[in-house]
């Protein structure tokens, strides 16, 4: 299981040195959280911080777009050295357009759902794309509280995507409310990567924190 610490929870006054932390620890992937206050009820970073993240570290960069018309601001964050591109279902009318942009890129590229969409809004596009990311909370807030329901739909996921053939192509990820408490949960549900911001960053050790959810 990968670990991907969402920077969202970070001391953003010294982000260098948390990306130094998270890479000292083990850390698999950044997670990048772009919010842009329409999508949902917040607003984060832009493609200017990510391109200050890069030269700090050589860690993948997955970004998690979290906006209205992600089309727009693929080739900023491509440019600004993203390893993966993950955009909302619910943002476009147009997934395939966009799965096909994410890749003329050479990037990895990944659909993001959220608690109250119906798996099935994915089936068309589970053959052309590199992760699915779960939404265990709503999206726009760090903080929240793992929603149970989460681990059914892991759990489906992960069978259609056995089913289908390409379980090892697609990788899963999980994000929202993800603590040392549920991790195991989450992973034996099938989960492949876990998104983690305030579960390691409002500790007093995130370096442990860290670690403890790779021994998971």
């Amino acid at each position: 299981m990968k670990i991907a610490p969402s920077i969202l929870s970070a001391d953003f006054s010294d982000l260098k040195s948390a990306i130094a932390m998270c890479q000292s620890a083990g850390a698999d992937y950044l997670h990048i959280d772009v919010m842009d206050g329409h999508f949902v009820p917040n607003l984060t970073i832009g493609p200017v911080v990510l391109k200050s993240i890069r030269p700090q570290t050589d860690l993948f960069l997955d970004v998690h777009l979290m906006v209205t018309n992600p089309e727009e601001l693929v080739k900023p964050f491509v440019k600004a050295g993203a390893n993966n591109i993950t955009f909302h279902i619910e943002a476009t009318d147009s997934p395939l357009k966009i799965i096909e942009q994410i890749k003329s890129f050479n990037k990895q590229v990944g659909i993001s759902i959220k608690p109250g969409t119906p798996l099935k809004a994915l089936d068309p596009y589970l053959e052309k794309i590199d992760l699915i990311l779960i939404m265990s909370v709503e999206p726009g807030f760090g903080g929240q509280q793992y929603i149970p329901e989460s681990t059914a739909r892991i759990q489906k996921l992960d069978k259609s995507l056995k089913i289908l053939g390409i379980r090892k192509s697609v990788l899963i990820e999980v994000d929202g409310g993800i603590k040392s408490s549920n991790a195991k949960l989450v992973k034996d549900a099938g989960a492949d990567i876990l998104v983690a911001g305030s579960a390691i960053f409002n500790t007093e050790d995130p370096h442990s924190a860290i670690e403890k959810f790779k021994n998971i």
